[in-house]
């Protein structure tokens, strides 16, 4: 059986669209045995911490001669990671906040991207370490289109997942709320016919 990380960037709770169409999509995922267990997430609840000088110097310190407050100072990078390493799925909620991510998911990316851990550079260019997973953006918009030249989020994060190895990428949107009552109904049952699919 298959791990799931569900990763939430919302700053809402009660209302979101991305909650509740992640809540239906693990819940979907994990029906169809996709999904022994599940790990969360919330970065809404606990924003990972921006880069600083000192991580990136840690960063950049070979793993045998960083000193213990280096390693400390890559703690939660490494947590994150290990989250991805775990999972054979990845579902994202992506609210867009003013054309892009919000900054908490902004600094997850910053956090799990690392030379040597999640990808290299080779002769030939970067290569994703992260191969062979499953990843699920579940994309809300009051406004822009999804996929739109004024989404910088969804091609952003899909060039992100592919640049860590996370190339098998579906997108579950619910775009421009504010004007098209029906988003979110077409979003469910996109949910619904993966089931069907599987």
């Amino acid at each position: 059986m298959s791990h799931i990380l569900r990763v939430d960037a919302s700053a809402r709770n009660a209302g979101s669209t991305t909650r509740q169409l992640t809540d239906q999509l693990v819940a979907r995922l994990v029906e169809q045995g996709y999904g022994a267990g599940v790990t969360v997430r919330d970065l809404a609840a606990t924003p990972p911490a921006l880069l600083t000088e000192a991580w990136v110097g840690a960063n950049f310190t070979d793993d045998g001669d960083r000193s213990d407050d280096q390693k400390a100072s890559l703690d939660a990078s490494d947590t994150l990671i290990a989250e991805l390493e775990a999972a054979d799925t990845i579902v994202i909620g992506v609210p867009l906040y003013n054309f892009g991510i919000p900054a908490s998911l902004k600094a997850w990316v910053d956090l799990i991207a690392r030379a040597r851990r999640t990808f290299r550079y080779t002769e030939t260019g970067p290569e994703g370490l992260l191969k062979g997973k499953k990843a699920y953006l579940v994309v809300a918009s009051g406004g822009v289109p999804v996929g739109s030249d004024y989404d910088f989020a969804t091609g952003y994060l899909r060039h992100v997942l592919g640049f860590v190895g996370i190339t098998d990428v579906t997108v579950i949107e619910a775009g421009q709320q504010m004007m098209d009552g029906e988003a979110v109904t077409r979003a469910t049952a996109a949910i619904d016919a993966l089931k069907q699919a599987a």
